[in-house]
């Protein structure tokens, strides 16, 4: 499932997601394991990570499977006097680029592919993409934030202009989740909402899945840790992030 109409409010209404500790773990990771200038954001939604990655002097490409995301993405870029390409194309059919020095897959991005072949795909078109010695890095929802936290939840948010009703169900696969979200947009110069609609499916995988599944495409896994620092695991952690090396 793709984004739509939502597209174009997502910043709004996710400015509160955490695109600052994206930044600060990739680029740590960047410095500490001496990888190269040129980054993939994959599945970069609306550039905000990309832009980021830009301002601190990356050579940032950006590919998402939304049209809508990408067009919000490059009307940003060029507002912020930056020549990022952005291209559409699904993360799983991904081929065709230049070599990238990192590829970064963030913002729980990989959770849309519910199908195992997908995300072993999805790795090894990533590691065709990699010059030697680069790095794969990515964060997943843990299953415990599926079953205990998402699947059981409603989300609302309410301002004069806009508001919407996002609400959460356990998805027919294992460590699935089903997303319903209703939106509300004030038309310009009405009392008159327009109303629109979409669902998203995500589900994770256990953390020893994917690290098969990396090194079966030939990664070497470099690190595994949870919610944005370098401690492991455990029942609390929330997101778990990926850094592997071609």
């Amino acid at each position: 499932m793709t984004y739509n109409h939502f597209a174009y409010y997502y910043d709004r209404l996710m400015k509160d997601a955490p695109y600052d500790l994206w930044l600060k773990f990739a680029k740590e990771n960047i410095t500490k394991y001496r990888i190269g200038p040129k980054i993939l954001d994959l599945a970069c939604g609306t550039g905000e990570l990309s832009i980021r990655l830009a301002d601190e002097g990356f050579d940032v490409t950006g590919v998402d499977m939304s049209e809508d995301m990408l067009a919000v993405a490059l009307e940003k870029s060029l507002s912020n006097k930056h020549s990022i390409s952005f291209i559409q194309k699904d993360m799983k059919e991904l081929s065709g680029f230049p070599l990238f020095d990192c590829v970064l897959i963030f913002c729980d991005s990989l959770n849309y592919l519910i199908e195992q072949q997908d995300v072993e795909q999805t790795f090894h078109h990533v590691y065709n993409q990699l010059e030697d010695g680069g790095l794969l890095m990515f964060d997943v929802h843990s299953a415990s934030k599926i079953s205990n936290y998402i699947a059981t939840h409603t989300f609302a948010h309410h301002e004069e202009d806009i508001s919407y009703i996002w609400q959460c169900f356990d998805g027919e696969l294992a460590n699935s989740v089903e997303h319903d979200l209703a939106f509300f947009v004030r038309e310009e110069d009405t009392e008159l909402y327009a109303r629109y609609d979409e669902t998203h499916t995500q589900r994770t995988f256990l953390i020893d899945q994917y690290e098969q599944w990396l090194v079966q495409a030939g990664f070497t896994v470099l690190s595994i840790s949870g919610d944005f620092t370098v401690e492991p695991m455990n029942e609390q952690t929330e997101r778990i992030f990926f850094v592997a090396k071609k």
